[in-house]
């Protein structure tokens, strides 16, 4: 086995690992229901879309799945159960590439943009430092240069965290004083690598939801101190949420795409929990890529997403059913 397989197949099995109770809970549920039933019909239609809501799909995805069930099953005339599980996988699959989520399996930035600035917003506790630790790790490993910015400068525990990310992976981290201007952070921070040829600015803010007015402004201020040092920064604002809180994360995801321009997302904290689900919905939700998932506390376990390991791993991959 080569040594590239070898880790993809590493990567497949922590993603199966936590996304198991998800998987457990969700489709586990799905078999009870249709048990002794020959057909989808009205019924089993209702316990899934009952099963899908209360795993966190979301009301609005949950509908648009059952719809395009419910054309399947009418254009098939007769849909047996056996085949469901077949049709969930298929129809959650489109919907996510609908939403732009793409296959990739590249930590890989563009080689034109360069220092290539991505700005992390998220509420504190859904694991933004963190994950801007892991994939500081990520690039680092791809024999990339990289700066972090500590540009939450309300929170010393959040600049202390950072720095500490900073020392783990070896990457310089520039920070001020607690209470000061965290656009000047993003400045300062976007200069030294500029200035020490650098390939990528990883800049964290502040996540502070009560005052939505104030945080808008104060992303939007960020975004423009950026520009005057680098005109076509932030290349990228990625919305850390945290996928445990089910739907709660969607409330954070409405906030935020409200208050700044959102390209991408991460969901983090996927292990050890049974609401893996919220990925589905909030992709769809939001027409926002997810990019990143956190299945882990260590460095390597923040993982590109990948729409057709991630269904594999909720329902079993299409290969073992075959064997089955």
């Amino acid at each position: 086995m080569g040594l590239f397989n070898f880790f993809s197949k590493e990567k497949k099995e922590t993603l199966d690992r936590g996304l198991s109770k998800t998987k457990e809970s969700v489709f586990g549920k799905i078999t009870r229901a249709i048990a002794g039933k020959s057909k989808v019909d009205d019924q089993v239609l209702d316990d899934l879309e009952e099963i899908l809501i209360t795993s966190d799909v979301g009301v609005e995805t949950t509908l648009n799945i059952i719809a395009r069930i419910e054309k399947r099953a009418a254009s098939d005339k007769y849909l047996n159960v056996q085949e469901l599980n077949t049709i969930l996988r298929e129809e959650i699959a489109s919907l996510l590439m609908e939403n732009n989520s793409v296959d990739t399996d590249s930590f890989d930035i563009s080689s034109k943009i360069r220092p290539y600035v991505i700005m992390v917003v998220g509420v504190n506790g859904v694991g933004k430092t963190t994950t801007i630790g892991k994939l500081a790790y990520q690039f680092k490993q791809r024999g990339k240069s990289v700066y972090l910015g500590a540009a939450d400068t309300f929170r010393a525990a959040a600049v202390e965290q950072l720095v500490i990310w900073g020392e783990r992976v070896g990457v310089p981290v520039i920070k001020q004083k607690m209470g000061a201007d965290p656009a000047s952070v993003a400045y300062d921070a976007i200069s030294s690598a500029i200035a020490n040829n650098a390939d990528v600015v990883i800049i964290d803010t502040a996540g502070r939801l009560h005052n939505k007015v104030g945080l808008m402004n104060e992303l939007t201020k960020i975004k423009n101190v950026m520009k005057k040092v680098l005109e076509d920064a932030p290349h990228e604002v990625l919305l850390v949420l945290d996928g445990s809180t089910g739907q709660n994360a969607f409330e954070q995801a409405k906030q935020f795409t409200l208050a700044t321009e959102v390209t991408s997302l991460a969901i983090t904290k996927l292990d050890g929990t049974a609401k893996g689900g919220v990925v589905i919905g909030i992709s769809d939700q939001f027409k926002i890529p997810v990019k990143y998932i956190g299945l882990g506390e260590g460095a390597e376990d923040l993982q590109l997403f990948n729409r057709k390991e991630y269904v594999d791993s909720l329902f079993g991959d299409s290969n073992e059913k075959k064997n089955d």
